[in-house]
This record gives C-alpha cells, sequence and structure tokens, in this order.
C-alpha cells in the first residue's frame, strides 16, 4: 500500500450492534470449532479472500473468526460446519432456483451466453427489449445438460446466444416459459473506453485543487462553483485542459458538517456549501429587505478569507442556507419552475429520497435509532408519513441540488468555453459514512456490520478502518446495478472525467467485521467485468475520461486490465521506482496521468523541505527517530533530483554561483514529467503557488490536525486569492512551462 491508500484518516463511531447480523452468526459462538477446509471452500465460493500478500511481500493468512464474520455480513452462516455444509449446497443450487442470473453485464461484440432455468420439457424463449423500445430474440444454443432436481422439480438449463451486434445501454431480458416468467437487466458495456484515445495524438495537462480551499474575494469564506468557474477560465487561457478537483459530493444538511471530502453523505449528489448565492438568479428579485439581509450574512462571514490558517465551514455553510432559504422562496419564473421540475423528473426517486433524508437529518444525530428502525425504513408506512409532513423541507433540498446542478453545468461550459479539451474532472470517493444519507437509502445494497478499510502497510502497521460499508456485491447485482448507475450519471452530467479513488474497490475490498481491528479483515471480490463495463458505459455517454487511482498493491494483471478497457492509471513521481532508482520518464506508462504528487502528501515545497518528517514526528507517527526518517527522505530525494540534473533541468547552482531555488527546483521536477509519454500529467494548484501545507496527514485527526481545512496560501503561509493568480509570477511561470516543453 502506499499514501493513496491513507486518505481517510481511521475514524471511530461504527454502531456496535448494526442490523443484520444476529450474534450467532459473530463467530462459533458455542466454541465448537469449524473444519478449516469447509470453510475455504464456502468462502471460495462468495468471493472471500482466506489469505491476502501483505505489503512485505509475504502470504497471511485470514483469521476462521474473520471469515465467518465476514460471511455473516454478506448473508451466509458459517459458525458450525452443519451451516457450513448447508451453506454450500445452497450456493451450488441457487443458480438453478433462478430463471435468469440476476443482471447480465456483456461487453459490445463479444459472444455472450445467458443461462436459463426452467421446468424440463418445458418450451423456453428468451427476448431482450432494447432501450430505445424495439426488440430482439436470443437464439437456443444446442447445450444439453441433464436435469436435475430443484426443490422436488426437475429442472434443466438452457443457454442462449445473444446478437453479437446489440448497441450500448441498458436493456432487459425476458425470459417466458408457459405462465412464468422473468426479468433481468442486460447491460452492453464498450469493450474499450474511447474518449482518452484524443489524449494520444496531443498530451495534455491541467490543473489539481481543492476547491474549498481555493477562495476569491467574492467567496463567503470557502472556496465555490463560481469559484471553480473562474479557476478554469485563467488555467484554460494558459493551455490547462482540465481542472481536478476533490470529491464534492454532500456531506451533512446541516452544520456540524464533516470535514473530509472522502466521507461524504452521497456519492450520488452535491455539497450545497460551494453555491455561490450571488449566481442565484432569484436574487435578482428579493425585496429590499431580504436582499439586504442576504448581503448582511455575506459580510459576517466574508472576513474568514483573510483567515490563512483555517477554513470554517460551519460557519460558513450557517450562513449560506439561511441566504439559501430565503431565495428557496422567492417567486421563480415559470421558465425557471419549469426547468425545476424537469430536473426533478430527471434524478427520480434518488433525489427525493435524498431530500428526505436530508430533512429528516436536519432535527436528528446521525446515532438515533430511527436510522436503523425497520419500521421507519424506506417504503414503510412511518417513512411515507415523514414524507408527506417534511414536504417542504424535501423540497428545499431537491431546490438544493438544482443549484449545485446548474452551477457545476456553469462551470464546465466556462471550462470549455476557455479551450480545454475536458473541464472538470470529479473525484469519487471510495464510500459513504455509516450514517450518511446512502447508509439509509441504499441499505439494501450495502453490506452491513462491516466497513472498508486497508491493510497493514508500511505507513499503517495497524492497518485502516475508514468506517465506511462497502457494496453488498449479491444484492448490487439483485439491484441491477442500478445504484451504481445512478451515482456515475449524475456526477457525469457536467463533467469531462472522473477519477475513482482507489479503483482497486471495483476489484475487491477490504471489508473489516465490526469490533474487529482494521488488520484483521478479509478482501472481497466484486464482478469487476461489470463494475468497471459500467464505467466505461456511463463515461463513454458523457465522453468523459476515467482516471483510476491505482496506487498501491495492485497485480500486473489488474493494470493491464483497465488500460485495456481505456481507463487511465495514476502515476506520481516519489513512488515511481525502477529497482532502487527512480523511474526514467520515458517508462511511465502511456495510459496515464502522472503528476509530481498527491493531495496525501505535502506540497512539493514542503516536500522538498522534509516538512512532513517534522510534521510525523511532532505528533507522534513515526515508528524511527525523526533523524532516520530524515535521512532516508534526503537521500531519496538526492537520487531523484540527481536524475533531474543530468537531464539538464537543474544545473546545480545558478548563474550567480547559489544553488538552485525551491522554485526552480518544482519547476524541473515537473519538466522532467514532461518528458513522459503519459497522456495526462497534474499540476497541483499549490505547487504552482508554493504552499507548503499538506491538506491531510494521514493517520491524525482533527485534534491533532486540521485534515481538508487548510486555505490556499502562499510560501509565506498568507492566503492566495483567485483573483491574483492571473498576475502570480510563480504560478504563471510553472504553467507556462509545463505547457511550453509538452507544445515543443
Amino acid at each position: 500500500m502506499t499514501a493513496s491508500d491513507q486518505q481517510h484518516p481511521q475514524r471511530t463511531g461504527m454502531p456496535t450492534d448494526p442490523p443484520g447480523l444476529s450474534p450467532a452468526a459473530g463467530g462459533a459462538a458455542a466454541g465448537a470449532a469449524v473444519d478449516p477446509h469447509l470453510l475455504q471452500r464456502l468462502a471460495d465460493a462468495h468471493g472471500v479472500g482466506t489469505s491476502f500478500q501483505g505489503w512485505d511481500g509475504l502470504p497471511h493468512t485470514v483469521a476462521e473468526e474473520t471469515l465467518i464474520k465476514v460471511l455473516a455480513a454478506l448473508g451466509v452462516q458459517a459458525d458450525t460446519n452443519q451451516a457450513i455444509e448447508a451453506a454450500l449446497a445452497e450456493a451450488e443450487l441457487a443458480p438453478w432456483r433462478r430463471m435468469l442470473p440476476p443482471a447480465v453485464v456483456i461487453q459490445q461484440g463479444e459472444p455472450a451466453l445467458v443461462p436459463v432455468h426452467a421446468r424440463d420439457g418445458a418450451a423456453v424463449q428468451l427476448g431482450i427489449a432494447l432501450e430505445d423500445g424495439s426488440g430482439i430474440d436470443a437464439v437456443q444454443e444446442d447445450v444439453r445438460e441433464q436435469p436435475r432436481d430443484v426443490d422436488g422439480v426437475a429442472t434443466r438449463r438452457l443457454t442462449f446466444a445473444l446478437p453479437q451486434d446489440l448497441p450500448l445501454g441498458w436493456h432487459t431480458l425476458t425470459a417466458r416459459s408457459g405462465d412464468v416468467t422473468a426479468e433481468a437487466t442486460l447491460v452492453v458495456t464498450p469493450r474499450q473506453l474511447t474518449t482518452a484515445q484524443p489524449l494520444e495524438e496531443r498530451r495534455g495537462w491541467g490543473l489539481a485543487t481543492q476547491l474549498y480551499s481555493v477562495r476569491s474575494r467574492r467567496s463567503w469564506g470557502i472556496g465555490d462553483f463560481a469559484d471553480l468557474a473562474d479557476l478554469a477560465a485563467i488555467s484554460g487561457e494558459r493551455g490547462a485542459d482540465y481542472v481536478l478537483v476533490n470529491p464534492l459530493h454532500a456531506a451533512e444538511p446541516v452544520p456540524p458538517v464533516q470535514p473530509s471530502p472522502y466521507s461524504p453523505s452521497t456519492r450520488r449528489f452535491f455539497n450545497p456549501l460551494y453555491i455561490r448565492i450571488e449566481a442565484i438568479p432569484e436574487l435578482g428579485y428579493l425585496k429590499p429587505r431580504r436582499r439586504a439581509a442576504v448581503e448582511k450574512l455575506r459580510e459576517e462571514v466574508s472576513g474568514l478569507n483573510k483567515d490563512g490558517a483555517r477554513l470554517d465551514r460551519n460557519a460558513v455553510y450557517a450562513a449560506k442556507l439561511q441566504a439559501l432559504e430565503m431565495l428557496y422562496h422567492a417567486r421563480r419564473s415559470p421558465a425557471r419552475q419549469a426547468a425545476f421540475d424537469e430536473f426533478c423528473r430527471i434524478s427520480g426517486k434518488g433525489l427525493d429520497d435524498f431530500a428526505l433524508w436530508s430533512a429528516i437529518r436536519e432535527d436528528l444525530a446521525p446515532d438515533d435509532p430511527l436510522w436503523t428502525d425497520p419500521a421507519f425504513a424506506l417504503g414503510t408506512r412511518e417513512a411515507e408519513a415523514l414524507r408527506e409532513k417534511l414536504g417542504d423541507r424535501i423540497g428545499f433540498h431537491r431546490w438544493l441540488q438544482w443549484m449545485c446542478d446548474e452551477q457545476l453545468e456553469e462551470a464546465q461550459r466556462a471550462a470549455l468555453r476557455s479551450g480545454m479539451r475536458l473541464g472538470v474532472v470529479h473525484d469519487l470517493a471510495v464510500g459513504v459514512d455509516h450514517s450518511s444519507a446512502d447508509a439509509w437509502t441504499l441499505r439494501d445494497v450495502l453490506a452491513p456490520a462491516t466497513s472498508v478499510g486497508a491493510p497493514p502497510d508500511m505507513y499503517n502497521q495497524q492497518g485502516q478502518d475508514w468506517g465506511q460499508p462497502p457494496w453488498h456485491p449479491a444484492r448490487l447485482a439483485e439491484a441491477g446495478y442500478i445504484p451504481f448507475r445512478n451515482m456515475l450519471a449524475t456526477v457525469l452530467r457536467h463533467a469531462g472525467g472522473i477519477r475513482v479513488d482507489h479503483i482497486l474497490g471495483l476489484f475487491r475490498l477490504w471489508w473489516i467485521p465490526v469490533g474487529n481491528a482494521p488488520g484483521d479483515g478479509a478482501y472481497v471480490r466484486y464482478d469487476h467485468e461489470a463494475l468497471i463495463g459500467i464505467l466505461a458505459l456511463e463515461a463513454q455517454r458523457a465522453g468523459a475520461v476515467v482516471i483510476g487511482e491505482d496506487l498501491g498493491t495492485f497485480e500486473p494483471w489488474v493494470r493491464d486490465y483497465l488500460a485495456a478497457r481505456g481507463i487511465l492509471g495514476t502515476s506520481i513521481l516519489w513512488f515511481e521506482y525502477d529497482g532502487d532508482s527512480p523511474l526514467a520518464p520515458e517508462k511511465y506508462r502511456t495510459q496515464a496521468l502522472a503528476s509530481v504528487n498527491t493531495h496525501d502528501l505535502p506540497p512539493t515545497a514542503g516536500y522538498l523541505a522534509g516538512d512532513h518528517v517534522a510534521l510525523r514526528s511532532g505528533l507522534g507517527l513515526l515508528e524511527r527517530s525523526e533523524a532516520e526518517e530524515r535521512a532516508e527522505h534526503n537521500a531519496a530525494l538526492e537520487k531523484m533530483l540527481a536524475m533531474v540534473r543530468e537531464r539538464g533541468y537543474l544545473p546545480g547552482t545558478t548563474a550567480g554561483g547559489h544553488p538552485e531555488t525551491e522554485e526552480q527546483t518544482i519547476e524541473a521536477l515537473h519538466l522532467l514529467l514532461t518528458q513522459t509519454p503519459s497522456v495526462l500529467l497534474g499540476v497541483a494548484l499549490v505547487d504552482a503557488v508554493g504552499e507548503r501545507r499538506v491538506q491531510n496527514q494521514p493517520g491524525t485527526t482533527e485534534a491533532l490536525y486540521p485534515n481538508w481545512q487548510v486555505p490556499l496560501g502562499g510560501p509565506d503561509g498568507r492566503p492566495v486569492f483567485l483573483d491574483d493568480l492571473p498576475a502570480n509570477a510563480r504560478f504563471n511561470s510553472l504553467l507556462a512551462a509545463v505547457e511550453g516543453a509538452l507544445r515543443r
């Protein structure tokens, strides 16, 4: 594992007794030992890894107790040999009990067969209803299998071949046999995502930043969607092709809000904190007294822009919510109302349910029993009563998402207008909090009694618990992968790309059962053909590039597979090595986004100075002395700078005989990356302005370090405003150097 796997600080507060896990399922409670070979067979049948290769390169065996708990979270009892044998028999028989698989995901143009189970001797038909409303029949193959007894019924398996010229999209399979009918989702995905191919002919570069930290003098103390549009315009004029921003997912509906953008309340909808109040058309039609009240709210928080030490999300959000309330109740023109209605129609039930959660969550704590009470689950009488009672608040939260959508659309429009080829590139977090909207509204497709994390590595020797419930692989398939699709489609609606954090999670995730230490978990496999295929399909339809954050412990075939599907990887300068030496730039991957650093590392100015060593030492995060850590850092740094000098990007001393400056060194490192074949290069905005402070120090809590709360600043720590970037010599010099090197 690498620093990329540490971006989620360890969290507590996971429910001690989540629903869905009975005490008996938590392990062999009676003390009776289970047959390890039987347990391993059952784990294999359900995609649970019984061992894994650690960061030390050695195999590690997963404890039996952990396997039993993980299987329980999957809904499989395994605490006795009798239960395991019954579960093995069920795993074998379960597909035969279904007429159709829960979902079928195929690659366009590839031969595909679908099994259909029916009563022996009965005629069977399989039809395909395409997205456009047309239909076609599948052809039964001459494959003869012996029937088997299924719950006392002689059942046979028939195989149907799907046409290879099916169009991309979401279709429906319908099987009929007599008066029995079954349906399943059919997803036809591209063999290869083609959106990045133009970058092979003309490579691109862009800025990467944390939007909340990028403030203008018009901001309310936090960077917003209008600031994003302006940053895109400024950098696009200088040759940039994209702006990559931190996850903009929604947090809590009212303060206090979670600072980490990687621990959201939903991954489908956006954070109203980023709304620019003055960009809402209805502001111009407020009565003078109300407009004065909005201006007063702005004045109360605008002084926060001058704070160069720490952002105050809670104060800003509280003020914005008051202003947004007034604007929501302002009369909308018929055209504006029609646009709002259309947005709600397109967003459908997902928006309605998120707005319902938001309305309830305004007055209830995240640990309120309502969230885990089956009587208040979506669709119940109690939940529907709340939906009716909270109608106006639900409308408000729908409207907030419409405002986010409108302003993101304008930001993307501004980016493309400036000459960018991609525009805004969003970041998709790994998951959501246990107390989140998704945890409540999507509980049927999430696994209870477990959370996602990472096994021990050289940076976190105890492992990591990110406090986020994972997708339940089987239940997600049962849902036709619609929740996954809806999330991607919403994020990509006004985007030119998406960065998928920890894309390994679409192949396997480290599950940690409730009550276990972070290192005491197991990997659970996912149907990567389905998940990657759907990701490629939604990106192809949106015309968006996909960048997978594939740092850490990856089997070589995973990167090869992603490249074959047209998904870019991630290369970080400090992590790219060939043995004990830095990797030569010409050996970098072509299908990748290459950058000097990432948000879990200090800005390059701080990294060159070893600031992170002193910080980690002061926080007690080092396993050895600060002197030893600094010596190793300096040795590795010198190897990298030696390569830079050998390539002619640093003379060693300036013309006046002085050592090269920090600014020269940062430019030289970026120029080195321009010599790679990577189709995209990334320039961190913090590097362009000389910021030294890290945004996130893994392994710390808010009490120790202000993670995700550091505003953009210069070398002196004073705030750097968006308005000043066009005249910022350091900013212009770095961007011109990268653009010039790529175009030569």
